[in-house]
């Protein structure tokens, strides 16, 4: 097909030919090498992990190789778009990942969405990699796939939809909370979408002693007992919203410390200017956030959003690559809770005695995150008897 109109765009001209290619570590420049690297000498090493098999650590590339993983059904805004569409985001994911972590990541986009299938997909194709980074699998099919391959495979399974998100948030909440001079259990907390992203974020908010946090999706707010709930959003309902709130999004926010944004849609000037003094705003969708940051600041204490042209940007690349990096160092066999709170805290403290209203996060460009996250996520793996090296 003609490229017009793609020739001149910069966008697709960084994307032609795909953004990773794999490269060699060791020279074959001659017969020597060629028996080395090929046969017969790796014959040798073959048997060796047959008959050892935790040496693959050592003498492939699994130690340090994570897979990308996804259906291509929940494409960043874009929706379901499948899997040959969703090529370009997982390479992006990849090439994020060597950049920023020096993990090595190959971008897996599977033409099944089935959950039984994508189980035993991915776990067929786990003996070749030291972790699993789901990516832009739909909810609510993305936590039983997570759940399910956690409870199967002996390396680390994360949905980086859910608990990157999670991660970030929790980072810039805990210093936008220190800023205004609150602790995490003296807020309350809405939350505007209950996908993936707005279930971890929930879920990483209890774990680390927020006051009370409400949920709300297309059909107003989680609580019990409310009728059509699936069970993901019927166990929500069971350990959030305390208050028993019922009713919109913006039927909450009157007196509510904090609003978190994850849902895609828009909140009123008004709802936000009837929240409690201090409030924070974290308005994370992209590319529109559910308010404009600059209406926003007029009523909240501190603004975040999920893009790069404002302060305060809540962007997944603060995690998962030290995340994964920390994990792989210590060849944890899974991501438990206290590892993403670990991670959470690495994160929040870089910003030390230099915290503003416009700098509760460090930038996604910022050297110290990476090295950071990993330190902390590798600490305590150790100290959660997860970590096997």
């Amino acid at each position: 097909m003609p490229e017009y109109p793609y020739a001149t765009d910069p966008v697709f001209q960084m994307h032609r030919g795909g953004k990773i290619e794999v490269s060699s570590t060791i020279p074959v420049n001659g017969p020597a090498d060629l028996s080395l690297a090929y046969t017969p000498g790796v014959a040798r090493v073959c048997t060796a992990i047959a008959d050892q098999p935790e040496l693959a650590h050592t003498y492939t590339w699994v130690a340090n190789t994570v897979a990308v993983v996804s259906d291509g059904t929940a494409v960043l805004g874009l929706g379901d778009i499948g899997p040959a569409a969703a090529m370009p985001v997982m390479e992006g994911k990849a090439l994020l990942f060597k950049n920023f972590g020096g993990v090595d990541a190959v971008p897996i986009c599977l033409a099944c969405t089935d959950v039984d299938e994508l189980v035993e997909t991915v776990a067929a194709l786990a003996p070749s990699f030291g972790g699993i980074n789901l990516e832009d699998i739909s909810a609510p099919r993305c936590f039983e796939v997570e759940d399910r391959l956690r409870a199967r495979l002996d390396i680390p399974v994360f949905h980086d939809d859910q608990h990157g998100t999670a991660i970030v948030t929790l980072a810039a909440l805990g210093n936008a909370a220190r800023l205004t001079g609150r602790a995490l259990s003296d807020l309350r907390a809405v939350v505007a979408g209950a996908g993936a992203s707005g279930i971890a974020v929930a879920k990483i908010l209890l774990s680390a002693g927020i006051g009370d946090v409400a949920v709300s999706d297309r059909k107003g707010l989680v609580y019990r007992g409310r009728d059509g709930l699936n069970p993901v959003k019927a166990e929500l309902a069971e350990i959030t919203n305390t208050a028993g709130l019922t009713g919109s999004t913006e039927s909450a926010l009157p007196g509510a410390d904090v609003f978190i944004g994850l849902s895609g849609a828009t909140v009123a000037e008004s709802a936000i200017a009837a929240m409690a003094p201090g409030a924070i705003v974290f308005a994370l969708s992209n590319p529109d956030p559910e308010i404009h940051p600059d209406v926003a600041r007029a009523h909240a204490r501190v603004v975040a959003t999920g893009r790069s042209d404002f302060p305060n940007q809540i962007n997944n690349v603060l995690a998962f690559p030290g995340v994964f990096r920390g994990a792989l160092d210590v060849r944890a066999a899974q991501i438990t809770e206290g590892m993403k709170l670990a991670a959470a805290d690495a994160i929040a403290t870089l910003i030390g005695d230099e915290l503003t209203e416009d700098y509760v996060i460090p930038g996604p460009f910022d050297p110290r995150v990476a090295p950071a996250v990993a330190a902390a996520v590798a600490t305590r793996a150790r100290a959660d008897g997860v970590a096997r090296g």
